[in-house]
């Protein structure tokens, strides 16, 4: 018996490998990808103000918490705490925090931010608010709200 052997032709078999190449990416990849254009994106526009990212996220936390101490500014701002204290001494420096002992522990200091240090994130959080409406443009409120949901709950997941 004889059988008959076909031939894919050159052309299909480059086609098959676009499809291959061109492949839907992973959703983590995707996030990764996301999360590195944010962070440069962010780094840029926050350069002119004289603010690193991580100074951003450490004052958008004390604005947001009123009082922090080094430890929960740490991880609230996804840094270490040795990250935490050179970016608070850094503020400090600038007049952006203070500084106040704990009054129910001696050896903990409350951190929180100054005006000025409210008056610099005021304009930097502009300056955030520029690169997320671009980055939601062409996106229905709807859409874009079930994306921060889906996001949320992402982070939610993995903490736990």
């Amino acid at each position: 018996m004889v059988t008959k052997q076909t031939s894919v032709p050159q052309g299909e078999k480059e086609k098959d490998k676009d499809k291959t190449r061109r492949a839907k990416p992973r959703l983590s990849y995707v996030v990764g990808s996301l999360d590195k254009i944010l962070r440069r994106r962010m780094t840029d526009a926050l350069a002119p103000h004289g603010l690193t990212l991580a100074q951003f996220t450490a004052m958008s936390v004390l604005d947001a918490r009123g009082q922090a101490s080094n430890a929960q500014l740490a991880e609230r701002s996804f840094i270490t705490p040795q990250s935490a204290n050179e970016v608070v001494n850094v503020m400090a420096t600038r007049g952006w925090i203070t500084r106040a002992a704990d009054p129910t522990h001696g050896r903990i200091l409350l951190l929180e931010l100054t005006d000025d240090g409210r008056a610099v994130l005021r304009q930097c959080q502009q300056a955030i608010l520029e690169i997320e409406q671009k980055m939601l443009a062409g996106i229905p409120d709807d859409q874009a709200a079930a994306a921060q949901n889906c996001l949320e709950m992402f982070v939610r997941n993995l903490r736990g």
